[in-house]
């Protein structure tokens, strides 16, 4: 009976120690994470912060009722569209490139990387300068236009017409490309090699040794980098707020976290609790399909 008291005792002490270290980290993640998402979900079925009275689905029917909230819901969801998949397709083919023997690989690389040592306002100043009504871009095509005759170009103001969201979407890839191509050049060379050497002394051509081998080694790398770049497009708030000043630029440049920025400084806590629960769904349901879908199609590669 002492014996098993004893054995009791050291266990018990044993995870008290090791909860001593754990009880940092547990009360930072309490504390700014867990709580403040449980005072959104609060705020997001009352009618004010003063009365507190519930209203339950009230706010989310306003918020999905309201232009402004379609409007920046709309915009985000194109950049999403357009960039995310260009960020994931393009860091891949940056890795696949950068892993063949070709010259100046190593300056490349550092090439493709250095935009993640340049802080932000810079970068935003350069792209000012080039998509400038009197800037470099619209320079290059009024030029090329001219030269080649395939085209008439005239100098447009580019973060004020229907083409806005495109420079956004050159910052994005141009901030983001060298981390993606980082990660799949990673995965690239975890590969085992004896079933590449394998393929091609079978008589497999790259292309088919990319397709049927690399990809499916590289599902759970591409999934990776795809929430990644997903949750990045999500956040261009700061970018676009730096381009244009303001929170509420030109129409297709109005994100949610635009949306969300101005109910904050109206004091309209409830669409805005409202409006970041249903952009948290949103994830969660893309991110959950997008695990769905790398399981589907990854599920032999460890056999």
């Amino acid at each position: 009976m002492k014996q098993s008291i004893s054995k009791f005792n050291k266990r018990l002490g044993d995870r008290l120690y090791s909860g001593s270290f754990l009880a940092p980290s547990l009360i930072g993640v309490m504390v700014f994470f867990i709580i403040p998402f449980l005072v959104v979900i609060f705020y997001a079925f009352i009618d004010s912060p003063v009365g507190q009275n519930f209203v339950w689905f009230q706010n989310f029917q306003r918020v999905f009722g309201n232009w402004s909230f379609q409007r920046a819901a709309r915009n985000t969801l194109m950049f999403s569209i357009m960039a995310v998949p260009l960020a994931v397709a393009l860091g891949l083919v940056l890795a696949v490139l950068l892993e063949q023997k070709i010259p100046l690989k190593s300056q490349l690389r550092t090439f493709f990387l250095s935009p993640m040592m340049v802080p932000v306002a810079s970068v935003v100043l350069i792209w000012e300068v080039l998509f400038h009504r009197n800037g470099a871009v619209n320079d290059i095509l009024t030029s090329i236009g001219a030269a080649t005759g395939w085209f008439s170009f005239s100098p447009i103001e580019w973060f004020y017409s229907p083409y806005a969201q495109m420079p956004i979407v050159v910052l994005f890839l141009w901030r983001n490309l060298g981390y993606n191509m980082i990660l799949f050049m990673a995965a690239l060379n975890n590969i085992p090699r004896d079933l590449l050497e394998v393929a091609s002394l079978e008589g497999g051509s790259n292309l088919y040794i990319f397709r049927t081998i690399k990809l499916r080694f590289l599902s759970p790398t591409i999934l990776f980098v795809t929430i990644l770049s997903l949750i990045n497009s999500f956040k261009v708030f700061r970018e676009v707020f730096l381009i244009t000043g303001t929170t509420h630029p030109y129409g297709s440049l109005y994100m949610l976290q635009h949306y969300m920025e101005n109910m904050f400084h109206n004091l309209d806590f409830q669409s805005l609790a409202a409006a970041a629960i249903i952009m948290a769904i949103v994830m969660i349901a893309l991110i959950g399909l997008l695990f769905v879908i790398e399981n589907w199609y990854g599920k032999d590669v460890e056999g």
